[in-house]
């Protein structure tokens, strides 16, 4: 009785700038086992590989949405089949996902030195990085390509060292 991940979408918001206490939302499906043998699933996750502190009795169903996840957190998901007789099976592949909306700064050794921002990107979509001085009046300094990966990505600002005071923010697109 294996369980394999056919889908992870991801679904998200994010309205105007990021905020570091952004929630995503993981919604996952699976193709499903053998029907006559197959009572339930199982859907296990947590922050590190292999070691999930959650589990979710989803009934017989192949999908199911997690929320309230935190921004930049990598969360391991797996699943199981439990059999009309109660045993359940061995874990399925892992997924991982890291939920968007967080920033980053590097802190620099000089002042002179470029801000090095980083972010996590949801695949299919491409990332506005703007700039203000009084928070007011941002403009676009950047943007990213689509990306085609969850992954963290990188942005350097070379003119950071010109300002006294300079803030950041992501658009997604």
């Amino acid at each position: 009785m294996s369980v394999r991940f056919q889908v992870l979408l991801i679904t998200f918001a994010m309205f105007g700038g990021l905020n570091l206490s952004t929630a995503a939302t993981a919604t996952l499906g699976w193709n499903p086992s053998a029907p006559s043998a197959t009572a339930s699933y199982n859907l296990y996750y947590g922050t590190n590989s292999g070691n999930y502190t959650t589990k979710l009795n989803l009934g017989n169903v192949t999908t199911a949405a997690v929320s309230n996840l935190n921004a930049g957190t990598t969360y391991y998901f797996s699943v199981t089949t439990v059999a009309t007789n109660g045993v359940e099976s061995a874990f399925s592949s892992e997924i991982t996902y890291l939920p968007p909306g967080v920033l980053a700064l590097s802190q620099r050794v000089h002042p002179s030195d470029p801000m090095l921002l980083n972010f996590p990107v949801a695949p299919g979509h491409w990332y506005e990085v703007q700039a203000s001085t009084d928070m007011q009046n941002w403009a676009t300094i950047g943007q990213t390509a689509v990306a085609t990966a969850n992954v963290w990505q990188q942005f350097s600002d070379p003119d950071a060292g010109s300002y006294n005071s300079r803030f950041y923010r992501l658009i997604l697109h």
